[in-house]
């Protein structure tokens, strides 16, 4: 029997293509068309755009003044659990900032760093607590959940939001065991 290479390469080329064409529109319309909706139906939230990987889901917000970044992600996270599956959820915050709160935010980063790098966690609030002293007008709210710390700087309608990934805390081997 010989088979002829023409029809295997057209049956091959359409398989794949039906393969791949449907897991992408499987992908966009029961994953990630029903993630953006709850996005942009969370409170707080301006305009979202979520970019999904093989381990992760970006999202990329545009906040309301005033907005509750971990309230947020606690939204998204619980409403969207069902798209989101087991992947990481990474939030990528764009804002109207300042000068001033650059310059506020570029004054306390050595203490916010040290802290995180040594777990110690309400550093973070104390740095933020004396920045609000030393920079009138800018007023800094911290929160923080079992994935992030969330930073919100804010001098009257400019805003900059940072998160901050935590590190789990990692069961360490004794010597004698």
């Amino acid at each position: 029997m010989k088979i002829k290479l023409a029809p295997l390469l057209l049956t091959a080329a359409l398989s794949v293509a039906l393969l791949f064409g449907g897991w992408a529109a499987y992908r966009h319309y029961a994953v990630e068309q029903p993630l953006d909706r709850v996005v942009a139906a969370t409170p707080g939230v301006r305009s979202a755009e979520t970019e999904m990987t093989g381990g992760q889901v970006v999202l990329h917000l545009q906040l309301q003044p005033n907005a509750d970044l971990a309230e947020i992600y606690k939204t998204i996270k619980q409403e969207g659990a069902g798209q989101i599956g087991g992947r990481t959820i990474e939030l990528n915050v764009q804002s109207t900032t300042s000068d001033k709160l650059e310059q506020a935010w570029r004054h306390s980063l050595f203490d916010v760093a040290e802290a995180m790098e040594t777990r110690h966690y309400s550093g973070i609030r104390e740095a933020m607590n004396e920045l609000s002293m030393q920079f009138p007008g800018v007023s800094a709210t911290t929160d923080m959940d079992e994935d992030n710390v969330y930073i919100c700087l804010q001098d009257g309608q400019a805003a900059k939001y940072v998160v901050l990934k935590r590190q789990p805390a990692m069961m360490e081997v004794w010597p004698n065991a």
